[in-house]
């Protein structure tokens, strides 16, 4: 290829090149913050009611966030920043309503408007000197706030300051917004009336303040106050519940030591008493065994015999009774008939009163006799029974005079320990005795330091009592007996039980 063609196209390449990169440049892309405006054209020409011929702002174009294309040599870019402005607002000396001077400072936000007209008016008016808009706004707000501070009295100010601020911006609007400014928002941040004024006006308020202060600190210490006492009562009411739920468990624990002290002599005593009331059964049992003996083969032959015997005598009875029957009527037949002799002889009546006489003698004599043997009958019988009944007895009384040996017996080989058995079964009786007089009390109030306990350190000292009364009595040291048992763990001798239930033989 020819070196002159390649320069041709080389060149016309980076002629290319360039003439793209000038068509870029020339492509303005506005920020969010930014506007452009594009001036170079003519407006539109316009007559106004006076007859005057001008041209309106048309011809200058206005580009927001979007890109826009500059003609070279004829068209020229400007930007305006539409970005907010923090101006502070302060004015000196202003007279409110009730011809008090104050002092007040604010704060407004203001940013050039978003709509097209805004935007070309701002421009016309602050593009190369947008520095000027601070002065400008403060200025405006400046005038507008004393305005309105004359139409108000500080306490109206102070009370409401967003619609003082409201009407601060409504005052100020028009003129921002010819200017293509837009208030965003103003703040009213401090006041200071002249003197004390202020100081003076929240005198009321704040004694009124203080007062109520005072009275909700005095209400709050005496509601912690209360609860403090509430709370120190219950802890004495827990401390005093804990210290009972402590002497019962110590009570529990003692009660459990004595019966694990005493589970020895008493496990003892128990199977002696065991045995003692097995020997008593056997006892009973033989008692039982002689008496149905004895009703067997002494008594039920007595009652036989005592029976055979009043029957037998009640029939020799009758029959000498009709034997004498017998004869009295023969005797009566034979001296009527002699009597109606003697009447027929004329001696008849003497002979009849004499045979009269002499049969009745007869039969007395034969009632006599029969009654006789009736009642030695009967006293045969009697005599009998008694002697089986005697009997009885003395086989009763040998029986129960064997269990009484056994038992003495038993109390000699165990001694102390059928002694402490004994005492185990009539401690509750004696405790329940002890408490009998507080069971029928209905209503009782107990005026003691050691509260409720007491009842019970009563009772107790009242077994005490009882059982120092009977050891006074007897001779028998019971609550020596009772603390050596609990001492030496029983100290009872203890006799080896066989399979059996018997007790080995005594040495």
């Amino acid at each position: 290829m020819d070196l002159t063609l390649l320069i041709a196209l080389g060149g016309l390449a980076v002629l290319v090149l360039v003439l793209v990169l000038f068509v870029l440049s020339r492509i303005k892309v506005a920020g969010p913050n930014q506007a452009f405006i594009v001036t170079g054209r003519q407006g539109r020409e316009v007559t106004s009611a006076a007859g005057i011929t001008s041209r309106d702002a048309s011809g200058q174009k206005v580009v927001m966030g979007a890109s826009v294309f500059v003609l070279p040599v004829v068209q020229k870019l400007h930007t305006l920043d539409l970005s907010s402005r923090r101006i502070p607002v302060g004015i000196r000396g202003a007279v409110s309503k009730q011809g008090v001077k104050c002092d007040l400072e604010g704060v407004a936000i203001v940013k050039v408007g978003g709509t097209e007209d805004s935007v070309r008016a701002a421009a016309q008016r602050f593009l190369n000197q947008q520095e000027g808009i601070d002065t400008f706004t403060s200025e405006v707000l400046a005038g507008a706030l004393r305005s309105i501070v004359g139409r108000l009295t500080i306490e109206e100010i102070i009370r409401d300051r967003a619609a003082f601020a409201s009407a601060v911006a409504e005052e100020a609007e028009s003129s921002l917004t010819g200017q293509g400014l837009v208030l965003d928002t103003f703040q009213l941040q401090d006041i200071q009336a002249e003197g004390s004024y202020l100081a003076d006006l929240g005198r009321p308020e704040a004694a009124r303040v203080l007062k109520e202060a005072s009275i909700a600190e005095a209400r709050a210490r005496q509601a912690a106050e209360q609860e403090q006492l509430l709370a120190d009562e219950a802890i004495a009411v827990a401390k005093r519940q804990l210290a009972l739920r402590q002497a019962e468990i110590t009570a529990e624990t003692d009660a459990a030591t004595a019966r694990a002290a005493a589970a020895g002599p008493l496990a003892q005593a128990a199977q002696d008493q065991a045995i003692l009331a097995e020997q008593e059964k056997v006892a009973v049992r033989t008692a039982s065994l002689t008496e149905r003996q004895l009703d067997t083969q002494v008594r039920r032959p007595a009652d036989a015999q005592r029976y055979k015997v009043e029957q037998e005598a009640e029939a020799r009875k009758n029959a000498a009774i009709l034997t004498a029957e017998a004869q009295r009527q023969a005797t009566i037949a034979g001296a009527q008939a002699a009597a109606e002799q003697a009447r027929l002889s004329g001696e008849g009546e003497r002979a009849r009163r004499s045979a009269l006489a002499e049969a009745e003698a007869v039969e007395g004599a034969k009632r006599g006799e029969a009654e006789k043997l009736r009642r030695q009958a009967v006293a045969d019988a009697v005599e009998r029974e008694g002697t089986a009944e005697a009997a009885a007895i003395l086989a009763r009384g040998q029986a129960e005079a064997e269990a009484l040996d056994a038992r003495s017996e038993a109390f000699a080989k165990y001694g102390e320990a059928a002694v402490l058995e004994m005492l185990v079964k009539v401690l509750p009786e004696v405790v329940q005795a002890a408490a009998a007089p507080l069971a029928g009390v209905d209503k009782m109030t107990v005026i003691s330091a050691d509260g409720a306990g007491a009842l019970g350190r009563s009772v107790a000292a009242n077994v005490a009592q009882g059982l120092q009364l009977s050891g006074d009595l007897t001779g028998v040291d019971v609550a020596a007996l009772l603390r050596r048992f609990a001492a030496d763990g029983g100290g009872a001798t203890r006799v080896p039980i066989t399979t059996d239930g018997d007790a080995p033989p005594r040495p």
